[in-house]
């Protein structure tokens, strides 16, 4: 580490920017030598390596979002959860809970936050229609197609598995999970209602 002793003022950006914590923000300015950019670098690296550690915490605070979509047609309510109302009142923090919102709208097939949540006997009968459908191949290959359909399946109706509709290339458990780096907290995407005028 250089023997760069960063100013109050520069933490404070710095910690506005990221979320992070004062001792993190401190830290990877000192090593970074002031610069900002290469601060964020070694935060945002070393939060990632941190985010795992980070999923089991409590996530006591966060927000309820909401959006109404075609002329009142649709509507969506999402709680995502994070560990402090300092993260929570970011801006980043609140446009990632709209994004969750429209998300859940852009897809009509939605069905559970997480893989977890899908019960077993559901995954058990997709399997069966999986394997049914490639009754003609060998076994073990019939296990291998069913697995990744059930993959495809997950991308449609679990909510971290799908593409991100703002970058495809990302699912929404990628996003989010940088978004937790980011901000130095875990953030989760607790529950969700989705309404459509007409339908149970």
């Amino acid at each position: 580490m250089s023997d760069y002793k960063p100013s109050a003022a520069e933490v404070k950006v710095l910690r506005d920017q990221t979320g992070a914590g004062m001792l993190d923000v401190r830290d990877a300015l000192a090593e970074a030598a002031g610069d900002l950019d290469a601060a964020k670098k070694i935060l945002r690296e070393r939060g990632q390596a941190k985010a795992a550690k980070r999923g089991g915490r409590m996530t006591t605070d966060g927000k309820v979002a909401s959006y109404i979509h075609g002329g009142g047609t649709k509507g969506v309510l999402v709680e995502i959860g994070c560990e402090t109302d300092f993260v929570a009142n970011t801006d980043k923090f609140q446009e990632f809970a709209k994004d969750i919102c429209l998300q859940i709208v852009s897809s009509d097939g939605t069905l559970y936050v997480s893989v977890d949540e899908v019960p077993e006997e559901v995954k058990a009968a997709e399997i069966e229609v999986y394997r049914s459908q490639a009754a003609d191949k060998p076994p073990e290959v019939q296990d291998k197609i069913a697995e990744g359909k059930l993959r495809k399946w997950y991308e449609e109706v679990v909510l971290l598995n799908q593409p991100y509709f703002r970058d495809e290339d990302l699912s929404v458990e990628q996003v989010r999970a940088a978004l937790s780096s980011e901000m130095g907290e875990n953030i989760e995407i607790k529950r969700f209602a989705s309404y459509t005028l007409g339908q149970e």
